[in-house]
């Protein structure tokens, strides 16, 4: 039931740092207005989007030099969250999975609270009771200690695609993805890898831990396991959050 009542101009300001890529920003934005037009039934919150540029996320991504990599993509995300925080926003999200393998040192020196996509996550797992789920992303996320970091806290356990599945996965996604291309033959191959780690992992859910693999798979489309859509997760606690329901 949609609740009735005037605009609060108490709502906190949401800022999306977005751009990695436009459409999955764009994804955000729909969640976010559809989900508040479902609770209340009139107006929407403000939202402020600085969009960024992917690619040059993907330069600094690729340095040798890990600690160099991670110094210049938090000063990067920083000027972004600084940015959005001038422009009135009360807390932020980064609208990529990717990003957050430096979200900690981000959130640790942002001016604003900052909500992350795998914290978010973890908690609907847990809600759902899994305790093994799979992990499809880029490379730097299945490969990265972001999100079993995260997981293991609750005793859940994330289990990613093998070498070869990995390399399928992160070229779809930057061949296709990435600018919005849906391929119904890469969405039978990204169903080929879940049921492999469904028959020989056990996983009991899948977290679609890039924000473009939800334009392309729905949730629970031909499977018994849920399909996480770490986007739709991420833009409804952002909402929560706007409306003080933290």
């Amino acid at each position: 039931m949609r609740v009735k009542r005037a605009r609060d101009s108490n709502l906190k300001k949401i800022g999306i740092i977005g751009g990695f890529g436009p459409e999955a920003t764009i994804d955000y934005y729909r969640i976010i207005i559809k989900s508040y037009r479902e609770k209340i039934s009139v107006g929407y919150p403000e939202i402020i989007i600085y969009s960024m540029d992917l690619d040059k996320f993907l330069k600094m991504a690729k340095a040798r030099d890990r600690n160099k990599m991670k110094d210049k993509i938090i000063n990067w995300l920083l000027k972004a969250v600084n940015s959005l925080h001038r422009a009135g926003a009360d807390f932020a999200l980064i609208a990529s999975n990717t990003p957050h393998i430096v979200f900690d040192e981000v959130e640790g020196k942002s001016p604003i609270p900052m909500i992350s996509i795998v914290v978010e996550t973890a908690k609907v797992v847990e809600e759902k009771g899994l305790h093994k789920v799979g992990l499809f992303g880029t490379k730097i996320t299945m490969q990265s200690d972001f999100y079993p970091k995260v997981f293991s806290r609750k005793g859940i356990k994330i289990v990613v695609p093998n070498e070869v599945e990995q390399n399928y996965i992160n070229y779809k996604l930057f061949d296709e993805l990435r600018f919005g291309r849906i391929v119904e033959e890469t969405q039978k191959g990204f169903f080929t890898i879940a049921k492999r780690m469904i028959a020989e992992d056990g996983i009991e859910g899948i977290i679609l831990g890039c924000t473009e693999i939800p334009l392309m798979l729905s949730e629970d489309e031909y499977f018994d396991i849920p399909f996480l859509n770490t986007s739709k997760i991420h833009a409804k606690s952002a909402l929560e959050y706007c409306l003080g329901k933290e």
